[in-house]
């Protein structure tokens, strides 16, 4: 749901600065290829330090990539397969890097096997999740659900809860409990959906199968 209106909305203000970069000659691929290099950056070289704050601020001013490239490929009339197939595969990088940068900081400085575990399953399941929206469409079925957790709910919610605990280097007390709180809400909404997509992937294959069985019989 997160993932539907906040699209529509960042569409709508993102498009004058999509068609100033398409007017300086900047093509989509070069913004998505851009937007992963700093998500990237701003997570394996601020997180692993406990800089979350700054992290989430390199982050999110990279992370809208993902809406200008392909506001500038619709603009432009340029939409293409490979297009996609490079965004799509570059978010999992970006969505990796994010929750690795978690798991490394819980692992060294953060002192915390339990957590680094939960960011761990954090990176795995939404890579998953993704992957069985994915393979289910592949093989020609609608997988007509989208789940509790999307990811855009798993980078608002981890990215926000990353800044606001990142400010308790500025001196806010106890505010850094907001990340774990975060990573369980990911892990477990992460596991939920990927149930709900499995459920309806398997209720889905058969109803096409009993629906190509009566096919066969009928001809």
């Amino acid at each position: 749901m997160l993932n539907k209106y906040a699209r529509a909305f960042f569409t709508r203000v993102l498009t004058p600065f999509a068609a100033f970069l398409l007017r300086r000659g900047v093509s989509p691929d070069a913004v998505t290829l851009l937007g992963t290099a700093g998500v990237m950056a701003g997570a394996l070289v601020f997180f692993p330090r406990g800089e979350f704050f700054w992290g989430t601020i390199v982050i999110t001013s990279f992370v809208f990539s993902d809406l200008v490239d392909g506001n500038m490929a619709r603009q432009a009339g340029i939409s293409s397969r490979w297009g996609a197939f490079l965004d799509s595969t570059l978010d999992r990088v970006a969505d990796g890097a994010i929750f690795g940068g978690f798991a490394l900081w819980y692992a060294g400085g953060g002192d915390d096997n339990v957590l680094c575990a939960v960011a761990i399953f954090c990176l795995a399941s939404g890579q998953v999740v993704s992957y069985t929206k994915a393979r289910g469409e592949s093989i020609g079925l609608p997988v007509a659900v989208n789940g509790l957790i999307e990811r855009a709910e798993r980078l608002v919610i981890s990215l926000v809860a990353a800044g606001f605990a990142g400010l308790h280097k500025f001196g806010v007390p106890g505010i850094q409990v907001l990340l774990p709180i975060a990573l369980w809400i990911v892990a477990v909404g992460s596991l939920i959906t990927l149930v709900q997509r499995v459920v309806t992937v398997r209720r889905e294959a058969a109803e096409a199968d009993a629906a190509a069985a009566t096919s066969e019989a009928a001809s």
